[in-house]
């Protein structure tokens, strides 16, 4: 029998458990991407294999997310999710002594599901132990910070780490981290109640596959061949299971996602904003590191360091958040937000190669950060108020999952624009010029998806419950 954890007297040593957590997930994202030239240097990596660096984690972590969220709810979630940041530590580990591409991929592999496990868990944890109001809506607003600044801070670290080190740092990294988490989780977390019952085990392998499939198809065409013929199949395989998981969900009587939870319009607003939001970030992410580092010269530690304006804004406007939130409610705070995410994205689309940081770059960073803390903090505290606590493990694996698939397609059309912009431009070899045509070109289309995000939280998000409101500061 797990110890009885009295979250309540250190508050701040669970919070920071639960957000380290969140942190060194999300930081792998951006943190292995700026190190992949050094890591096809230093094993010999093909090209191929490379992107396969990164595939590897998003593959296992999109298919499985909604399998760890059930796990938590059956076999218990501070279980699954020590299990989880153990197995991605271990796993960092391994990445760190890698010796040849097949090791790393594995190791990668590994890490996906150990991601997948625990990241579903953090949120439902959350929720456990910050009884619903002001307590959680503070600790909200600091998992909702991290969340925000995840990819800015590890693309930072990620350059520092590589340009100063060594690339096997940034698997390193994760390991005092992770190993500190599950030391402390037993003594700091207190466990969620436990649901009895079975695995949804239809459910589970419908979704598994379902998402196994989408995120695959959604890789392949990620290099912008859209006519790929497995990429066709995948896409139609993954929404026939995902069709069928729905079936499924509908009939069983301990569904892995009760429907329930999009019965609620503001909180099915606020999911589809979770997912249209990060499919700009994503790409806005991709497409600027490339601008820094091949138009405007910069190394892997001044283009990490170009985007802390991202972090600092973040932080400042989610504090800023909290403070708002009773006194203007939800729904101002998150069309602001979004609005100013939308007008980042669009003055981005306006970069030329005669660009320079301070007047191309400097102030859709800084709208960029403002407009992610202003909307990430009041779409979270929509999604999480007036949640059963036995649906607190769906919940985080719904919008876990929402940010993935988002980021994942995001990228994966805005990657196809670039490509045909590029080809449209009739150059050969990628200039300047053409680079930031197709940069632009695929920014705009980043500008439809945040003016959709607006439009449905616009229309669809309404002021949470009074036990929703924060009173108080950060």
């Amino acid at each position: 029998m797990s110890a009885v954890v009295d979250s309540r007297r250190l508050p701040g040593l669970t919070l920071f458990v639960i957000a380290s957590c969140e942190t060194i997930l999300l930081l792998d994202g951006t943190i292995v991407n700026i190190a992949l030239p050094a890591v096809q240097n230093g094993l010999r990596v093909s090209p191929t294999d490379l992107s396969w660096v990164v595939n590897a984690f998003a593959l296992v972590f999109g298919g499985l997310l909604l399998f760890g969220s059930r796990a938590g709810d059956v076999l218990g979630r501070r279980r699954v999710f020590t299990v989880g940041i153990a197995l991605f530590t271990v796993a960092s580990l391994g990445g760190g002594f890698a010796t040849s591409a097949t090791h790393l991929l594995v190791v990668r592999a590994l890490q996906g599901l150990g991601a997948a496990l625990a990241a579903p868990n953090t949120l439902a944890l959350l929720m456990t132990n910050f009884e619903d109001g002001e307590r959680r809506n503070r600790a909200l607003a600091v998992y909702s910070t991290i969340a925000g600044s995840g990819m800015a801070l590890g693309l930072v670290l990620g350059g520092l780490l590589t340009e100063l080190g060594t690339w096997r740092l940034v698997f390193f990294v994760n390991v005092p981290i992770g190993l500190l988490i599950v030391l402390l989780t037993p003594l700091s977390v207190n466990e969620a109640e436990r649901h009895t019952g079975r695995f949804d085990v239809l459910g589970t392998i419908t979704s598994t596959l379902g998402m196994t499939s989408l995120v695959y198809a959604l890789i392949r065409v990620s290099g912008g061949d859209w006519d790929d013929g497995v990429a066709i199949a995948c896409f139609v395989l993954g929404a026939l299971l995902l069709a069928a998981f729905v079936a499924v969900e509908a009939r069983t009587p301990q569904p892995m996602v009760p429907f329930r939870l999009f019965r609620d319009r503001s909180r099915a607003s606020a999911f589809a904003d979770m997912l249209l939001v990060p499919a700009t970030l994503i790409g806005m992410f991709f497409f600027l590191t490339q601008f820094l580092q091949e138009v405007l010269g910069f190394g892997p530690v001044q283009a990490g360091l170009a985007f802390l304006p991202v972090a600092v804004a973040l932080f400042a406007s989610a504090k800023a958040c909290v403070r708002l939130l009773p006194r203007v409610g939800a729904r101002p705070l998150a069309l602001t937000g979004v609005g100013a995410v939308a007008v980042a994205i669009t003055w981005l689309s306006f970069v030329s190669a005669d660009s320079g940081y301070l007047t191309g770059v400097l102030g859709p960073l800084v709208l960029f950060g403002l407009g992610i803390g202003l909307s990430v903090v009041p779409l979270n505290v929509v999604i999480v108020s007036g949640i059963d606590p036995g649906d607190s493990g769906a919940v985080s694996g719904v919008l876990q999952a929402s940010q993935q698939l988002g980021g994942s397609l995001g990228l994966a059309v805005l990657v196809t624009v670039f490509g045909n912009a590029t080809r449209g431009a009739g150059q050969v070899r990628l200039t300047h010029e053409t680079l930031v045509y197709g940069i632009g070109t695929a920014y705009r289309v980043g500008a439809l998806f945040t003016l959709l995000a607006l439009l449905v939280t616009a229309i669809g998000v309404r002021p949470p419950s009074p036990s929703a409101v924060v009173t108080e500061q950060v």
